[in-house]
């Protein structure tokens, strides 16, 4: 399927391929229909005419069957947390389904009606990236001006928390890395 797509690509037809690569237009016909095996030398002149590296042809052969866990817009798993009676909605936007829990990444919304919490602590190394909105954060003795695109990562068994919303609605992304 490749080679055909190529041969596509370059605007040329069986018969310009067969003469380049010096094969018979039924040859080339069938390799690109999957109806023949051939040999390595038959299908570097093939790919040599197309312009088509032969490794191309084995770049799928041997690659690890990958998953991957998606969560769409919107789906994450609403959690209640320690902020969660002071206005604060967490929108846990992946988890992993064994007992080993190396992160939690959240989808952290505020709004006027939020109050601050510039008291929250929990193990773990914690990352945020604001999104949306203005916000003073506090960590430790420590006072950060964020603006969207800010980012910030801590200790997160240090308290820590925003010292006040200074433009509202505030959506921050927050990843807690756990140590293991």
């Amino acid at each position: 399927m490749r080679v055909k797509r190529k041969r596509h690509e370059q605007g040329l037809k069986i018969t310009d391929v067969a003469r380049i690569a010096e094969l018979s237009q039924g040859m080339v016909s069938k390799i690109e229909n999957a109806q023949v095996s051939t040999s390595l030398e038959t299908l570097g002149r093939l790919c040599d005419a197309i312009g088509l590296p032969i490794s191309q042809l084995f770049s799928d052969y041997d690659r690890p069957d990958g998953e991957a866990q998606l969560t769409k817009a919107g789906q994450g798993m609403e959690v209640v947390r320690r902020g969660t009676d002071k206005g604060h909605t967490y929108q846990l936007l992946n988890y992993h389904r064994d007992s080993q829990k190396n992160y939690e990444p959240f989808l952290i919304t505020m709004d006027d009606a939020s109050e601050v919490f510039p008291t929250f602590f929990h193990p773990g190394l914690e990352f945020i990236y604001l999104l949306e909105g203005e916000i003073l954060y506090r960590h430790g003795n420590h006072l950060y001006e964020m603006e969207p695109g800010d980012t910030l990562s801590f200790d997160a068994a240090i308290p820590h928390g925003p010292e006040a919303l200074k433009k509202v609605p505030v959506k921050l992304l927050s990843i807690i890395h756990y140590d293991d």
